[in-house]
Parts: C-alpha cells; structure tokens; sequence
C-alpha cells in the first residue's frame, strides 16, 4: 500500500514539474536557426526540447531495427534461434521486472499486488520454480490457504524446488495442529537437506514431543555434525533424551534396560537432577549403594533438590533417625549454606526428636526465605518443643499463604509443572524446565484451614483469618511427625 501511494505520488510530482518546464519553457524569448541543404529552420525553446526527445527516441528506435536487423541477418545465414533469443531477452527482461515488483509488493505486505506481479512473471518466464514460491507466500499473506498448498504442491514436482514444497506445507500443517503429518513433513525435509537448521529443530520437537527418543537423539546428533548446536548444549540434551528413553523403559518393566539408560543419561549430564535419581535407583537396585551415593552426592554439589535426598534415603531404608543424620553428612556437607540441605538438616532432626538442632539448622532462614515448607518445618519444631497450640498454628496460617518455594518451571513460557518432563506440556518446548522459585502470584496452594484440625488436635479458633487456598498433602505429612 505505502509504494503505490509513493508511485501515485511521484507520478503527479513529475506531471507538476512537466507543467511548470513547459509554462516556462514557453515564455523564454530567443531561440534557434538550423541550415540544411540552403534551408533554414527557427526553432523556439519548447520546440528544441521536443525535438531533442524526438532524436533520442529515434537513435533508440534505430538501434532496435539495428538489433533486430542483426538477428534477422544470424538468421539467414543459419542461425534458426537468433530471432527467438531476440525476443526472448526481451519478454527476460519484463519478467524479471514484474518477479522484482512482486518481491518487493509482498516485503510490503500486498499479498493481491504480489500475486499478481507472480502471474505476469510467469507469463513472460515460465520457469515455475521461480515464481511459485512468490505465489504461495503471496497466498498466505491473504490468508488463501488453499492456493498456497496447492502451489507447494506443485513446487514437489521439481527436485530443485522439492524441499521448499516440503516444508511450505510441514508448516502449514503445525499450524493446522497436525502435528503428526507435520512430523512426516519433517523427515522427508531432513533427508533432503539434513543440515536445514530450521528443519532439525522442528524434527527435534516433533520427535520429542511423540516421544520417538531414538530419532531425537539422531537428529540431535545431526545438529551436532553440522555445527549448529553447540558440543555442551548437545552433551545436555542427550541426557535429557537418553533419561526419557529410560523413563520409557521403565514403564516397560524392563528394569536391566532402564538401569542402563538411566546411568547413561547421568554420565552424559551429572547434574540432570531426575537422571542423577534414576541413576542411583538402578544401582541400589543392583545392591551398589556406594555408587548411588557417589551420583547423588555429585549432582547435590550442583543443585540440592528434595528428590536427590529422597533417593539418598532409599539407600539405606531401614536405619535408625541418628544413623541416617550420620550418613546423610555425606550430602549435607556438600552446599551446607543453600536453603535446601538446611532444610533437609531439619527434617532429618525432626526424625531423631531433636528439635533445639533442627531450628539450629534452620537459622537465620525464616527471616530470609520464608517457604510453606519451611514455616511448616517451624510449626513441627514448636510442636516437639511442647509450644502451644496456637503457636503451632501461627506457623501453619502463615505457610498457608507462603510461597512453595523452587518448583519445575518452563523457561519459555513460564508454566509450573509438578514434575520434570523433557517437554513442556503448555508450550510443547524441549528441555525448558528450571528448578527456579515461580513469581509469587502463580504459586497455588494445596488444602485450607479447615486442615488444621488434623495437624493440632482442635478446632481452629474463630479469629484466624480463613483462606480459600488448600494447604499441600506434603506440608500435613511434615507436620504431624
């Protein structure tokens, strides 16, 4: 719209400027006398002008003839394409021309204009593996979908224009959500061009998102060899891969297979928290509990994470609370000023009844990090302490609207999801999940006060303040150890 309101534009500012050229050119005095052959000429201003036009457009016109003249010559003398190629070049140059003004109609986002451009390129061309992919992306700016799928269609005739058919139409079909004829797409525009950047990450998802873990990591693998993923991203994401692969397995009751995999996956990333887990349960499956410590350990040095210490546990499941805080030394002297390992200290003296060395171990954190957790961790110390009941349940009414703390968060789109998954369920992403505290406002407790009886033996009082939010099943379990 904006370069034909600048050719209306240009066009009358030339009209103007004619106008005035030739008002002016019209009121000069003077003039010019040409001699030829004993006969004189007077010309005025304006008729110099015209007839310095006519000239120029008669030397262009005699150089026309001249080529023509030529070609007609070639001709003769046994050239049987010399008038063919003299036309030709000429209806080139037009088609061209109009394949230049579709191209810049549709930059400009004048899907009809484009189009129409696109046929007359055609039409002096005709060579469709230029001007069909104009076509197609001009029918998709107008929202003519049926057109652009069929003109993709005609561009998979062509093995030089195969892949941009493939992937005009894998396209068109993830937006259409069918993701499953989107994923053929994918493959079949793989093996045309395995090094398309865009088409392997579309592969990646689709596959991860199918929960084909095999073709991901060879697509993955693909990135990889041709320099588009870097060697620590990749390291990364085929653990993420090799540990769905085992969780996959696993739902197959193959446990030698899941084992494997698993161990695998947390050699590949040791600080992939969910594969550090699997890993060390397949080996306190095959009895080496030394080595699932030594997993455990490695991945809380880099990320304390409840389920790390909930698989350090089953190592040894039938020991005494003192022994366990004796063990348990291994990790909590590993990140011993991260909130998590001061947690995990409390509760592990919650067990053992020693409640003065679980709020030791708690510190300065109430003040600081105040989590439901936490505050409920408060509320059982106070308990053991022999606290009133409404001290007690001060601390839960607090934690009822405290954050949870660090959950599962998709850096892409920011969706909380209760569990690891290789991919976001929301924004269908590939390994986007943190272990990160979620904005305040998207945090949802789980149960309400009306939970409180179970946790203090009476009712509430009358005067606590109610709440609507549910209170989590895990905050009641700490609470009324």
């Amino acid at each position: 719209m904006l370069w034909s309101l600048t050719k209306i534009l240009a066009f009358v500012a030339a009209i103007i400027a004619l106008t005035y050229g030739g008002t002016w050119l019209m009121e000069v005095e003077g003039g010019a006398t040409i001699a030829v052959a004993g006969i004189s000429f007077t010309l005025e201003p304006i008729e110099i002008v015209f007839a310095f036009v006519a000239l120029v457009v008669a030397i262009w016109l005699g150089l026309k003839l001249l080529s023509l003249l030529v070609a007609t010559f070639k001709f003769l003398n046994g050239d049987e394409t010399a008038i063919s190629r003299y036309f030709d070049r000429h209806r080139e140059r037009k088609g061209y021309e109009a394949l230049s003004e579709g191209m810049m109609a549709l930059a400009s986002g004048e899907g009809h204009l484009a189009m129409t451009k696109a046929a007359r390129a055609e039409k002096y061309l005709a060579q469709p593996q230029l001007t069909n992919l104009l076509t197609a992306q001009a029918a998709e700016l107008t929202g003519d979908r049926r057109k652009a799928e069929a003109t993709y269609k005609q561009l998979l005739t062509d093995e030089k224009t195969r892949f941009v058919g493939v992937r005009g139409i894998m396209k068109q079909k993830l937006a259409d959500g069918e993701t499953d004829v989107a994923l053929v797409l994918a493959k079949k525009a793989f093996a045309l061009k395995p090094k398309h950047s865009e088409t392997q990450d579309v592969l990646l998802q689709l596959q991860a998102e199918k929960s084909d873990w095999k073709g991901a990591r060879e697509t993955l693998g693909a990135k990889l060899k041709s320099g588009s993923l870097p060697r620590d991203v990749y390291k990364r994401r085929d653990a993420v891969l090799a540990l769905s692969e085992a969780r996959e397995i696993t739902s197959d009751d193959s446990s030698i297979e899941a084992r494997e995999a698993a161990i695998e996956a947390n050699r590949l990333s040791p600080d992939l928290i969910p594969a550090a887990v699997m890993a060390a349960r397949g080996y306190i499956a095959q009895g080496n509990g030394r080595y699932a410590a030594r997993v455990l350990t490695k991945a809380w040095g880099v990320q304390p994470h409840p389920d790390l210490a909930a698989a350090f546990a089953d190592i040894v499941p039938d020991e005494s609370p003192e022994a366990r805080i004796k063990r348990f030394l291994t990790l909590t002297r590993t990140n011993p000023d991260h909130p998590e390992t001061k947690m995990l200290l409390a509760e592990l003296n919650i067990s053992a009844e020693d409640f003065p060395a679980a709020k030791r171990a708690l510190g300065d954190l109430v003040e600081k990090e105040p989590t439901a957790r936490l505050l409920t961790l408060m509320a059982a110390i106070e308990r053991g302490q022999g606290a009133e009941d409404s001290v007690v349940r001060g601390w839960l009414t607090r934690a009822l609207t405290a954050p949870r703390g660090p959950q599962w968060i998709c850096e892409n789109c920011q969706h909380i999801h209760a569990n690891w998954v290789p991919t976001c369920t929301n924004c269908k992403s590939f390994d986007t999940l943190s272990w990160k505290t979620p904005p305040a406002t998207e945090v949802s407790m789980p149960a309400g006060t009306e939970m409180l009886p179970l946790i203090v033996g009476e009712k509430p009082s009358e005067d606590l303040p109610a709440t609507t939010e549910p209170v989590d099943a895990e905050i009641v379990e700490e609470a009324t150890k």
